[in-house]
């Protein structure tokens, strides 16, 4: 593979260089965008337009590494030769009908995901928000239906800091103004407690019997990739189960391969009541989503109490059947396992007047940019400037997340273009 070490872009220049290192036409783009899209989100300023594997290209035809993979979302890496024949061959068939009839591929895929979970039923969505909703309105019904709270009085606890999406039901679990200011009023029965908190959680549990669920995150990506004691997810299994309340774990981003094993829990082989699965599900292809939990608490769903006209269609179901065959028969959790020892011991060289802290579990992982020593943002600017892509998490986390499918010296190479922009700041 060809050196990228060779291009490193000297570090000195203001905020008006930015974009000195983008041509015209990709700032026209860019400008375009600007003006007659939503200002919701900030991109990185560059302009792709072909991707494969661990590397994406940009209009110009200057290649990057991808070491953001749509946030985890591509895990089996971009345009993956699987995916795209299923993709393809399925839209030449029969790509969408709606739940209004049956479908081969639907049954296939829940009892495929099923079997490899080790749950009984599986209800597919599009969207990991609309994942997380489902799960907070299954819990709802359980604890009205099983656990026989009071009506309106179900309570579902978050943990701080959690990131689920951004709908209204996303922001009422938010502790970030961010996600919140602005939007109220908001889903009451919502009640927040601190992470990686054993005896807050058995207190909130204590204090309110009307307590149907947790929701939580086993690491907390967007959060900063927080990753709790060894110990917790045991204590939650624990606590949930003494005082008769579902566990959600929302693997949406830690799930399928990315933490080196299939599931961010199963890190201490423990196992929720309702798992929230998104993001690689489809392998970046399209939107696909879904549930996994008991035929206790998903049989409490009557006809017609949800659905979703696009969720369990015959092409995100054909690509979700092959996006998980593709992370468990090419060892995708396996690899990042190996290749996360090898970020560790990499970028924790990086002097700490640079980067404070390393944190990361198998291919999920950030390095804490000081504050004085420069902006996430800037940093990743430069990133980009000499060939690899990332955006910082809580303006200072550099996130390392590349595609599963990366290969041992490309994730050197890149970790290399990391190092020497840092060092030559």
């Amino acid at each position: 593979m060809q050196s990228l070490k060779s291009s490193i872009v000297p570090a000195s220049r203001n905020a008006k260089q930015v974009n000195r290192l983008i041509s015209t036409r990709q700032q026209e783009i860019i400008k375009r965008d600007e003006q007659y899209g939503g200002h919701h989100f900030k991109p990185l300023p560059v302009v792709l337009a072909k991707g494969e594997g661990a590397l994406l290209w940009d209009i110009d035809n200057k290649k990057y590494y991808d070491f953001l993979a749509g946030f985890s979302t591509c895990n089996q890496g971009h345009c993956h030769p699987r995916l795209v024949k299923v993709m393809r061959d399925q839209c030449g068939k029969l790509h969408h009908t709606s739940r209004a009839y049956f479908t081969d591929l639907h049954g296939e895929l829940c009892e495929y995901l099923t079997r490899l979970f080790q749950f009984d039923r599986f209800i597919p969505m599009n969207t990991g928000v609309e994942a997380g909703d489902l799960s907070i309105k299954l819990a709802r019904r359980w604890g009205y239906r099983n656990k026989k709270i009071p009506s309106n009085k179900a309570t579902v606890l978050f943990a701080k800091n959690n990131f689920w999406g951004r709908s209204i039901a996303a922001a009422s679990a938010s502790t970030e103004p961010m996600c919140f200011t602005d939007f109220g009023p908001f889903v009451p029965n919502f009640e927040k407690i601190p992470y990686d908190d054993l005896g807050a959680l058995e207190e909130a549990l204590k204090n309110n019997p009307n307590v149907c669920a947790f929701m939580m995150e086993p690491i907390q990506g967007e959060a900063g990739v927080k990753i709790p004691q060894d110990g917790y997810l045991k204590g939650v299994r624990d606590l949930c189960t003494k005082y008769n309340v579902l566990w959600i774990a929302d693997e949406v981003q830690t799930g399928l391969g990315r933490t080196g094993y299939r599931l961010a829990v199963d890190h201490e082989k423990q196992k929720p009541d309702i798992l929230v699965l998104g993001k690689a599900l489809s392998g970046g292809m399209l939107p696909v989503s879904g549930v996994l939990s008991s035929h206790e608490i998903i049989l409490n769903l009557d006809i017609g109490s949800h659905g979703s006209t696009f969720g369990g269609s015959p092409l995100a179901c054909a690509v979700a059947l092959e996006a998980v065959k593709v992370i468990e028969e090419e060892k995708l959790a396996e690899n990042a396992a190996r290749l996360g020892k090898i970020v560790k011991e990499e970028l924790e060289k990086i002097p700490k007047e640079i980067a404070s802290d390393f944190r990361g579990r198998g291919l999920l992982c950030g390095l804490h940019i000081n504050k004085d020593f420069a902006s996430g943002w800037d940093v990743c600017l430069r990133l980009r400037d000499n060939g690899l892509l990332t955006r910082p998490a809580h303006g200072q986390l550099l996130r390392i997340s590349p595609p599963l499918v990366i290969k041992e010296d490309q994730l050197r190479e890149g970790l290399e273009i990391i190092k020497t922009t840092l060092l030559n700041y």
